[in-house]
């Protein structure tokens, strides 16, 4: 299967955010959530709906998301995402979401978590470019196979770069193809593992994320937040309060 979603948000010259694109193709259907029309900050709410099962092998899934200068857009999903196996012979499912913001532009990726069943071979890559004086709350949570089985095979690779500098990097493998996986050298005992990054001139001070993580400066105008546990919930418990705290930041500014 192969499927596209778009959504770009601009500001009118009111100053409000409209979604000048939505549009999406199963298993990527992009549905606007809150009032109707044009709004003011904190902006417009996109949800990701699931239309079908999957990702499966051989599936290529293109999201793409461009936030124009002084719009802000919150991307968000209903639900958690699982990458499920399919016909041994086909590739690897992949999964490729791109994203731009502009200068005075605010994107917060918010979606729940990946999953990779057990079985599943999936290709997670993400490209975020962000203008000098754009904003970026970006959060990946990802667990490794469901309820009492063992994790697919996933890969994901992710680069964001702030102002034509990559301000983050990082590659991940997972699942019994990866290196050292069953030595427990990617994740030790974790089964779940999150990232945040927030980008931008005006910081969020996240502080503290808890015992289960750890928040550090970034080589530029960032900070990240990552987290790891057995447990999906405990990440989330590291990284929810840190995602409040970014919120009323941005709303207090």
């Amino acid at each position: 299967m192969r499927a596209e979603a778009r959504v770009v948000a601009e500001c009118d010259s009111r100053g409000r955010t409209r979604l000048t694109v939505l549009r999406g193709e199963s298993p990527l259907l992009l549905r606007r959530t809150g009032p109707p029309g044009v709004t003011a900050s904190p902006g417009v709410t996109v949800h990701l709906v699931g239309g079908a099962a999957g990702p499966l092998r051989g599936d290529e899934l293109r999201l793409e998301i461009e936030v124009g200068s002084g719009a802000w857009l919150e991307f968000r999903s209903v639900a958690a995402s699982l990458a499920l196996p399919g016909r041994s012979f086909l590739p690897a499912s992949r999964l490729t979401v791109t994203a731009t913001v502009a200068a005075g532009g605010t994107l917060r990726y918010l979606p729940e978590p990946l999953i990779a069943a057990a079985g599943c071979d999936h290709i997670a890559v993400t490209r975020v470019d962000v203008a000098e004086g754009g904003s970026l709350l970006w959060r990946d949570d990802l667990v490794c196979g469901r309820h009492g089985e063992d994790s697919g095979d996933l890969r994901a690779d992710t680069r964001i770069s702030y102002a034509g500098a990559t301000l983050y990097r990082h590659e991940l493998a997972v699942g019994p193809a990866a290196p050292g996986w069953s030595g427990a050298a990617v994740l030790g005992d974790g089964r779940a593992v999150g990232t945040l990054v927030a980008a931008g001139p005006d910081l969020p001070p996240l502080g503290m994320a808890g015992p289960s993580a750890a928040v550090m400066p970034l080589a530029g105008p960032g900070v990240l937040a990552t987290a790891v546990s057995a447990d999906v919930r405990e990440v989330a418990r590291a990284l929810d309060p840190l995602c409040h705290r970014a919120t009323e930041f941005a709303a207090a500014g």
